[in-house]
């Protein structure tokens, strides 16, 4: 049925050069409300933060679709899941124990049911993208003795990979065979799950404790021997981690993303001239971790700098730093495009030693010179806490004035440029509980979403302008339903239906609907 009408929809492949200046300025509608923009919530697993233990099957499951409910409800698109907060797991592993953070009990304890498949199945019937959160060194907190692990950690296991810093316990970063383990397990998480990033923190060598040396001299003496100081051996073992993880993920699923969270400061400028203008802690002195040399060498698909402070604050200045990052992804974008996001300090709203965050308009602010900043495509919340307190009613007011409406995921399209075909078909019955649409997709290569604009009456409306976006759907196995709730039912409408490529390309023409039927050809279009 309507066999040429499916014409227009073959759009075929455009090479990557043909396509860097539409994507690299990602659609936006005349009113600067972003059609393309990441609105992440960390959801953290670790001392419990922000999910609680004990949970059953039932419980966590309820508090699960309640959790997402209230982040699609405020037109957040991402959650980013802790699902290994220790050298543990939030799913059943043959490489890690059970997380005590899911049952409240002994490491290794099984919950008997999987958390992060939950989470994710319930996210992508929303049609959130879940990532992966996982911390890949330590192993303990400090408040943890080493018989607090369970009998089967590597840890335990293998006494020589680990180390004591201050009061807690690390996988040790130079030795060749913890690397390997790491790598290990990034392969099983991605290779038993649909999740759609892997995502790290700040969290590699540790933050340095005052009159302690971080115990890896006799490592360095039988590993380091290509390097003149430690220092450089330590941040080369970081960034061959980051590579193999990243080579890892691309080898298993390639358009897995894989990003990373760090400390808001590279160096300072009185370290580095090409450093920020800051005086503060930083990861290439500190915790070893060279941020700049993963873009330049394009072993990330995304950054978010945990810029965790005000646009008053002396020592790191929010803007001057969102700047910085803002041109160093610029520089490198063109050997290796990577896409930036902000990490935001909800947590401070309302508490906090600076006064700036007494003002809930802040961390607003601070997302609208997000969207000033043209190299940056959006922001992730630190953490789902702070989003349901609502400090200050800051939740509430970036809901409302910001995030009035949806926005699409931003486009990764160097690791996938290809356009995609919108559905072969799509039905539609109205229902007493809405507008049923049941989207049919016979192409040899089916999209990874749909996004469904509506318009009011007979006509199409601007693909561009995000207030006609219903709803993203998951395509599940080429036959997805998807119902619109909101939708009047004594209404004509319009709806269009677009293709999402794993990479988030959008298909060049929707299958339109008009009063729930599909609209015949043109002559040029049955050609």
């Amino acid at each position: 049925m309507f066999k040429n009408f499916f014409g227009k929809c073959l759009v075929t492949f455009l090479i990557l050069l043909l396509l860097i200046p539409v994507f690299a300025n990602q659609k936006a509608t005349a009113n600067s409300l972003p059609q393309n923009e990441m609105r992440a919530a960390w959801i953290s697993s670790v001392s419990n933060i922000d999910m609680k233990a004990g949970m059953n099957q039932a419980q966590y499951t309820q508090w699960a679709q309640s959790t997402l409910d209230k982040l699609k409800a405020a037109n957040f698109n991402t959650v980013i899941f802790q699902v290994k907060p220790l050298n543990d797991a939030l799913y059943p592993s043959k490489l890690a124990p059970w997380s005590s953070y899911i049952t409240g009990k002994k490491q290794g304890t099984n919950p008997g049911f999987d958390p992060l498949q939950i989470m994710l199945d319930e996210a992508h019937k929303r049609g959130l993208e879940l990532h992966a959160w996982v911390n890949p060194y330590r192993v303990t907190m400090p408040s943890h003795a080493l018989s607090d692990l369970a009998a089967d950690n590597v840890a335990r296991k293998n006494p020589s990979w680990i180390v004591k810093y201050g009061k807690q316990y690390y996988l040790n970063p130079g030795i060749p065979e913890v690397q390997n383990y790491l790598i290990s397990t990034i392969e099983e998480l991605v290779s038993n799950y649909d999740i759609d990033a892997v995502h790290m923190d700040d969290y590699f060598y540790p933050y340095k404790i005052k009159g302690e040396t971080f115990p890896d001299q006799q490592t360095f003496k039988k590993y380091g021997s290509s390097f003149k100081k430690i220092e450089d051996w330590r941040r080369d073992n970081v960034n061959q981690l980051v590579k193999k993880v990243y080579e890892s993920i691309k080898a298993t699923k390639p358009h897995v993303q894989y990003g990373i969270s760090p400390f808001g400061i590279w160096r300072n400028k009185a370290q580095d001239s090409t450093g920020s203008n800051t005086n503060g802690m930083s990861n290439y002195d500190d915790i070893y971790a060279d941020t700049r040399q993963w873009i330049k060498d394009g072993s990330i698909d995304y950054i978010t700098p945990q810029i965790y402070w005000s646009r008053n604050h002396k020592v790191a200045n929010y803007s001057v730093l969102l700047d910085w990052w803002g041109k160093e992804i610029e520089t490198y974008a063109k050997a290796h495009p990577v896409n930036l996001y902000i990490g935001m300090a909800d947590y401070k709203v309302g508490n906090d030693s600076d006064t700036a965050w007494k003002n809930k308009m802040e961390l607003t602010n601070q997302v609208i010179a997000n969207r000033a900043n043209k190299n940056a495509k959006g922001q992730m919340h630190f953490s789902l806490k702070s989003i349901n307190n609502n400090a200050l009613g800051y939740a509430s007011y970036l809901n409302q004035q910001l995030y009035n409406y949806k926005a699409l995921t931003p486009i990764i399209y160097w690791k996938g440029s290809a356009i995609p075909l919108c559905p072969t078909d799509v039905q539609l019955s109205k229902e007493s509980f809405g507008m049923k649409l049941t989207i049919t997709d016979e192409n040899s290569t089916q999209p990874r979403k749909y996004v469904i604009y509506r318009f009011d009456g007979t006509k199409e409306g601007s693909y561009e302008d995000v207030k006609n976006i219903v709803d993203v759907v998951y395509n599940t196995k080429g036959n997805t339903v998807y119902v619109d709730t909101i939708a009047n039912k004594n209404k004509v409408y319009t709806y269009g239906i677009k293709s999402l490529s794993a990479t988030g390309v959008e298909s060049k023409t929707a299958f339109v609907l008009i009063d729930g039927k599909p609209t015949l050809p043109t002559p040029e279009e049955a050609e």
